[in-house]
């Protein structure tokens, strides 16, 4: 087996990885990513036993054990750049061996949930409801620095970019679809095609000072359509989440409240309500 470089895979004297700061015992099978550090210990305050409470940056990671289900909650920071340096560390922890450093023979498989925030693009999407990410649209061009393209779908990726008349300067689309084992679990919430992208600002469409280049964004998007596919919502990490996770061999959804309606213009009155809801929802599935 080939040795991976010191410089490829950073693992620090206490033999954990670089930027989790996690060593291999302080990881459960089931992982809650979620943007912000402090929703980490909402989490964790609903299990049954904590056993781990680490921090290193933005990365704050607590493990424990709820109804006999080991989980990990972990907050990323926001963007698919820290959701990169995430899923390749967690795989990286369950995946190669530090001492030797070479890949493992036999691969294990984590379950990777996101909890996020978004906003829809449908004008028929009420705030502070639920929706389940069934595929995730990358404009984030994360996909495109690595070999492997075999999971993204490429007839509908191209067919977003014919649609919308994607701009040639631009990182091509890519669409990726959720791990049908997760998306199980969340069967009778509503689903559809979640934007990613690549900052909140402009590459959302928004306007402060500076114009986007791209008009009527969110038309062209809410219009797309794909074998009854639709684009329900944006954010920014579930392209990179499902493009990695998947393509190390992981399963993954991200599953997000609606705190905005960015066609209606209405905004969540109190968004942490729905968040804990979600968080509840998706321990319950995990524990059914």
């Amino acid at each position: 087996m080939k040795r991976i470089a010191e410089t490829e895979l950073i693992i620090t004297p206490e033999k954990k990885i670089y930027h989790l700061n996690l060593s291999k015992d302080e990881i459960g099978e089931n992982i809650l990513l979620v943007g912000d550090p402090e929703r980490v210990k909402i989490i964790s305050n609903k299990f049954d036993k904590i056993e781990y409470q680490i921090r290193n940056r933005e990365f704050v990671t607590h493990t424990g054990t709820l109804q006999g289900k080991r989980i990990s909650a972990i907050s990323t920071g926001i963007g698919t750049d820290n959701i990169d340096i995430t899923i390749n560390e967690l795989d990286a922890l369950v995946n190669i061996n530090f001492d030797t450093r070479t890949v493992n023979p036999i691969k294990k498989s984590l379950n990777i949930f996101r909890i996020g925030t978004s906003g829809a693009i449908q004008n028929d999407i009420k705030v502070d409801t639920f929706l389940a990410s069934a595929y995730g649209l990358g404009f984030d061009n994360l996909a495109h620095f690595y070999s492997d393209k075999k999971i993204i779908e490429k007839k509908m990726s191209e067919a977003y970019a014919v649609q919308t008349d994607w701009p040639k300067e631009l990182s091509a689309p890519y669409i990726i679809k959720a791990s049908e084992k997760l998306l199980s679990l969340f069967n009778d919430i509503p689903n559809g095609i979640t934007a990613t992208a690549s900052g909140f600002y402009g590459p959302q469409g928004r306007t402060l000072r500076l114009k986007p280049s791209i008009s009527k964004f969110h038309e062209k998007m809410a219009s797309f359509k794909f074998n009854n596919n639709q684009i329900k919502n944006f954010e920014m990490e579930t392209s990179a989440l499902y493009y990695l996770g998947q393509t190390l061999g992981h399963n993954t959804l991200t599953i997000c409240a609606i705190i905005g309606n960015r066609i209606n213009k209405e905004y969540s009155k109190d968004h942490r309500k729905p968040i804990e809801q979600l968080i509840n929802l998706t321990l319950q599935r995990i524990c059914q």
